[in-house]
């Protein structure tokens, strides 16, 4: 029995370190290859499964416009799906409702509206997919963010824009009928009832 106790010995101390080494080694490997965590913001592919759900699909212009987002911003913490209708003759309102999707909080309803005031005319229907960038706290969506912008509508058309009050940046993508073109300035005011005060 000694002897085929000190026989053994040498295999039982490699099995013994072949015990600790190899979940050590697995772990780092995992590590390696893991994918990202989840911290509390959306990934490119997760955004383009929601536009591409919200818009019917993602066309090239789509695609190109959130990864320009991406480019820009990083990784958003939350979106909105949405629609918006508006209309202008030199001053002009704008009213939307739609869903906010927060990667931590979840999904609650949201409404906006604004007046704009400038060199403007026309009307517009849009769909509107809004990514939302350093929103910690769903209440603070809740706020006046100011809204300048020059832009021209086409049918079936895609365009971007940012907007920014203090760290929490939007950047409303649209799509939509109609035809507005000039350039206004004002603001969207978001909360969490319809009303159809704009201030």
């Amino acid at each position: 029995m000694p002897d085929t106790a000190k026989f053994l010995a040498p295999y039982a101390f490699v099995l013994f370190l072949f015990a600790f080494a190899l979940p050590a080694s697995a772990q780092e490997n995992s590590s390696e290859t893991a994918p990202d965590t989840d911290d509390g913001t959306f990934n490119e592919g997760e955004i383009l499964d929601a536009a591409g759900n919200f818009f019917g699909e993602v066309s090239e212009g789509l695609a190109q416009v959130i990864e320009k987002a991406f480019a820009d911003q990083g990784r958003p913490t939350a979106y909105i799906a949405g629609t918006e209708g508006g209309g202008a003759i030199a001053v002009g309102l704008r009213y939307g409702s739609g869903n906010l999707y927060h990667k931590l909080e979840g999904q609650s309803k949201i409404y906006w509206r604004g007046p704009s005031i400038g060199f403007d005319a026309g009307g517009d229907l849009s769909k509107m997919f809004i990514l939302v960038y350093n929103l910690h706290d769903v209440l603070d969506m809740y706020k006046r963010f100011p809204s300048g912008e020059g832009a021209f509508y086409f049918v079936g058309g895609v365009g971007m824009s940012y907007k920014q009050r203090r760290a929490i940046i939007l950047a409303p993508i649209r799509t939509g009928v109609g035809l507005r073109a000039g350039v206004n300035a004002g603001w969207v005011k978001f909360s969490h009832k319809k009303s159809i005060i704009p201030f």
